[in-house]
């Protein structure tokens, strides 16, 4: 029996001892790994940390540091006066140049339009009562009454000159038209200048400022919209201001045109009932 035994056991060591033989190998890949974990379990703080530390803003920082120098060429106030205060010289002696001929416009349009509203509520009323009146002395007193009535006495010594009298009366009726006319219409012609050529001072002084704004973006060697824009913006106002002058002037103007028109048009109906009234004097006699 204890013979048996040693043969059994004979045969198994060899097979024990294969056995055992791969423990060894499985032991140096479970430690290999251990090395390549640890820069793993290391790393991940580090990325973690990273978004939750509450002194992140502060690496933040300097990007408004960075963007510094570019709002310190920005002005202050971008308003109308603000860029007119930043505005070059030259744009702003076209800008103050605008601003007068648009007071200057609206000047003219409160004159002109109480004169011509007086002018034909006093034409109105001398027509009513050159209609009413039965003879030239008995019409009310006008500058077109006036200038008959001084025909008449200039041709008293005229022998049956009836029709000659009356193309005599209606020569000076029609100069006093005319004159009446261009009166009115005084005052106006600026409004045609500046409807003209506001729209071109604007343009001249949006030109040089746009001219300014291409020197500045050279020097500074930078093409950011924030440094070059308050340069352009100032140099579109000159030609905002030449365009609120000019529309305007050019509106007043056409309107002043149709006013006195129809002023002449009142003043003609007038003129016809003071040669109706020289024609029934002569008539009479």
């Amino acid at each position: 029996m204890l013979l048996r035994r040693l043969l059994v056991l004979l045969l198994l060591f060899p097979s024990l001892a294969w056995a055992q033989a791969p423990a060894a190998p499985e032991a140096t890949p479970s430690a290999a790994p251990a090395p390549a974990t640890a820069p793993s379990a290391v790393a991940p703080p580090a990325a973690t940390t990273a978004p939750t530390d509450p002194a992140l803003p502060a690496a933040t920082a300097p990007v408004p540091a960075a963007a510094a120098p570019a709002q310190a060429v920005l002005p202050k106030d971008l308003s109308v006066w603000g860029m007119f205060v930043a505005a070059d010289w030259v744009v702003q002696g076209v800008m103050i140049g605008l601003v007068l001929a648009s007071v200057l416009t609206w000047t003219v349009f409160v004159a002109k339009s109480l004169e011509l509203a007086m002018a034909v509520r006093r034409q109105r009323r001398l027509l009513a009562g050159l209609d009413l009146a039965a003879s030239l002395d008995k019409a009310p007193a006008s500058d077109l009454v006036a200038a008959a009535q001084a025909e008449q006495r200039l041709s008293v010594d005229t022998v049956d000159d009836r029709e000659g009298l009356k193309e005599r009366v209606a020569s000076r009726l029609e100069r006093l038209e005319a004159a009446t006319g261009r009166r009115m219409l005084k005052g106006t012609g600026v409004l045609a200048t500046i409807g003209s050529t506001a729209p071109f001072v604007g343009l001249f002084g949006t030109v040089w400022g746009i001219m300014n704004s291409f020197i500045g973006i050279s020097r500074s060697q930078t093409t950011n919209l924030a440094v070059v824009a308050p340069g352009i913006a100032e140099a579109l106002l000159a030609t905002a201001l030449g365009l609120a002058a000019a529309i305007p002037a050019v509106v007043i103007y056409n309107h002043f045109s149709r006013r006195v028109t129809a002023y002449r048009a009142l003043v003609g109906d007038t003129s016809a009932a003071v040669l109706r009234l020289v024609s029934r004097d002569l008539g009479r006699r």
